[in-house]
């Protein structure tokens, strides 16, 4: 989507691209704090009360976000398990911008109705349910969909082919760390998900 819908992308279509990527932000989010309220509800019902089941919970997103690195990292021949499909690129020529910005944003939004690249997205949906609250779970899952929206704004200069160009050079050069990145974050979390479980 950064290289579909850009300024220059928007401009061919005849479209304003803030408004494309303003609802495609908005649907990014709301999808994805619909998911994560839904994940929430679904753990106010399973998740135990009482002495213990803190721990029991950050032992959880221990264990989820331990897996998702291992996962991540190839280990074994393991790979990030996906859905194959992508967004219908059609869209960009038979809709108005608002409509295809909404309905791409909804659908990335989810994390798991487009090819999953990475584990963390499902690290979020068991972060949002081991809260076991749907208020809780949706401020998850919506911070997740607002950050994953938000991506789109990494174009915002690419007003030319040239620049279009220099952003697919940057995305490349930017790959590997990025992954590392990820990978060192979800580290990090699996870190503080253990102070939680021994705390």
């Amino acid at each position: 989507m950064l290289a579909s819908i850009t300024p220059l992308g928007e401009r061919g279509r005849s479209s304003r691209w803030p408004v494309t990527v303003a609802f495609f932000i908005f649907g990014s989010a709301l999808s994805s704090a619909a998911l994560g309220a839904a994940a929430g509800a679904v753990g106010e019902l399973t998740w135990p009360s009482g002495f213990g089941a803190g721990h029991l919970r950050f032992a959880t997103l221990a264990l989820a976000l331990a897996a998702g690195v291992v996962i991540d990292l190839g280990v074994g021949g393991l790979r990030v398990p996906s859905v194959r499909r992508q967004v219908n690129e059609d869209w960009l020529r038979e809709y108005r911008g608002w409509v295809y910005g909404l309905g791409f944003g909804v659908q990335l939004g989810l994390g798991v109705s487009t090819i999953v690249t990475t584990t963390a997205v499902y690290g979020t949906i068991v972060a949002a349910w081991i809260t076991g609250d749907p208020v809780l779970g949706a401020a998850v899952g919506g911070s997740f969909g607002l950050v994953r929206g938000a991506s789109l704004l990494a174009g915002a200069r690419v007003t030319s082919t040239a620049r279009l160009v220099a952003l697919h050079a940057r995305m490349g050069a930017w790959r590997g760390r990025v992954r590392a990145v990820g990978l060192a974050t979800q580290a990090a979390l699996f870190g503080v998900a253990l102070v939680g479980v021994l705390g």
